[in-house]
């Protein structure tokens, strides 16, 4: 049976746009993606079929072009089609945290560093700079690292925050392994950032550690 002659109810499509995307599976938001199925198989057969090989949504979203045209029903225009939504996406997200506004809901912080820090396959260091009214400044990746842990210098995070001439800062890094339970390591470069950032009056506010979680270090009481 094909998609077109299921109850309205049940169609993807129109389901999206009476209960929200919300209300959609994993399998029916990817067969509004694919718009068609297989010789047999519904987009939303089709959908299934491929969260079951990739092993879920976001091992298909960051499958590379290899991987990703070599399923059924892929192919290079759907790769690049789904790459653009993907940084519209990122880019959406960077509107709540862009140049000149204040940061007011940390939900909206931690949505744009997950963003940008969750899929990298190695560590990666970053910091937002604010000034004294906590609007942001810049956003930078000041560090990589292999995926067992990356090289970060206190004295590096103090020359680009008098760059800034920020007077504040949230500092961040991923675990590609999708746990975001801090480290001791995490804990004592925290520490070290702190003590030297202080003594040019620049405040850390938090250090977000970015897994299939967030971890907050102030909600946590670690700094």
């Amino acid at each position: 049976m094909r998609i077109t002659d299921w109850p309205a109810s049940e169609r993807p499509r129109e389901k999206l746009l009476a209960q929200g995307p919300e209300a959609l599976s994993d399998a029916e938001l990817l067969a509004i993606f694919l718009r068609t199925g297989v010789s047999g198989l519904t987009a939303v057969d089709l959908a299934r079929d491929l969260l079951n090989r990739f092993g879920g949504l976001r091992p298909l979203l960051q499958a590379d072009i290899k991987d990703f045209c070599s399923a059924r029903g892929l192919g290079e225009a759907k790769y690049a089609q789904l790459q653009a939504v993907l940084e519209m996406g990122r880019r959406h997200l960077s509107e709540s945290l862009k140049r000149g506004d204040a940061i007011t809901s940390p939900e909206h912080t931690r949505r744009y560093l997950a963003a940008r820090l969750r899929d990298y396959p190695f560590e990666v260091f970053a910091c937002v700079f604010l000034d004294n009214r906590h609007r942001v400044l810049a956003f930078e990746e000041l560090f990589r690292g292999t995926i067992d842990g990356a090289s970060v210098h206190p004295r590096e995070v103090v020359r680009r925050a008098l760059h800034h001439n920020a007077a504040a800062l949230i500092l961040a890094h991923n675990h590609p392994s999708g746990i975001a339970e801090p480290s001791r390591a995490d804990q004592s470069i925290t520490e070290r950032l702190r003590d030297a950032l202080g003594l040019v009056d620049v405040r850390v506010l938090d250090h977000i550690i970015v897994g299939d979680e967030l971890v907050s270090f102030a909600e946590r009481g670690l700094i």
